[in-house]
């Protein structure tokens, strides 16, 4: 288990409040030398532990082009495996596709023993999505892994986001593309501190 010390923790909120920040100016910010800030950056970035993404909002309250989102549990039949699916992935060719258009997000799963691709789809209505799950997904499906590879499928419709990576509220501290300066850095979830950084905060904590 990879914990992080009290200087990445303060280097990782600020990235949090503005991925675009640079390490000057996180130094400033959290008392961390800047040769520090870069050093430690990088090692997360090379761990894979801290990615930047951007969220380009086509919702009702973004450019308005997808209006209804459904979650999508698709279960495979036995003998499908997760690397299977993960090859599929790779393979998938570096241009747009049906998954690029209408998938806000997916995960890999296991239900009862069973693969299972969990998708968030995007369409301007209901029907929409029901329709180029079926006419567009399923076909794709079923040419890399066999017209029986489907097992089971179930559907939940979503409402409003709320939550995006533990601290992202959309309806409660975003502002402006970034998480308002109000919203305190107590409220900024990264993990808990390593053991041995604990046991040196409190050596030197005042009596």
């Amino acid at each position: 288990m990879r914990q992080l010390d009290e200087q990445e923790i303060k280097i990782v909120k600020t990235l949090i409040r503005n991925p675009r920040i640079s390490d000057n100016q996180i130094g400033h910010q959290t008392g961390v030398s800047v040769r520090t800030v870069n050093r430690k950056r990088k090692r997360l970035e090379e761990e894979g532990m801290l990615s930047y993404y951007t969220n380009l909002d086509l919702g009702p309250e973004g450019t308005g082009q997808f209006l209804a989102r459904h979650i999508y549990l698709i279960k495979f039949r036995l003998g499908i495996s997760q690397e299977k699916i993960i090859n599929e992935v790779k393979e998938e060719p570096n241009v747009r596709t049906v998954y690029t258009e209408m998938i806000y997000e997916s995960h890999l799963a296991e239900i009862d023993g069973h693969t299972t691709l969990v998708m968030i789809i995007e369409g301007k209505t209901d029907d929409e999505i029901n329709i180029a799950f079926n006419s567009k997904i399923v076909p794709a499906l079923e040419k890399n892994h066999g017209k029986d590879c489907i097992f089971q499928v179930q559907t939940i419709r979503l409402g409003g986001r709320i939550r995006l990576f533990h601290n992202y509220l959309p309806m409660v501290n975003m502002g402006k593309g970034f998480i308002k300066n109000s919203w305190s850095d107590d409220a900024i979830f990264v993990g808990p501190i390593a053991a041995k950084q604990k046991d040196k905060m409190r050596q030197i904590e005042p009596v």
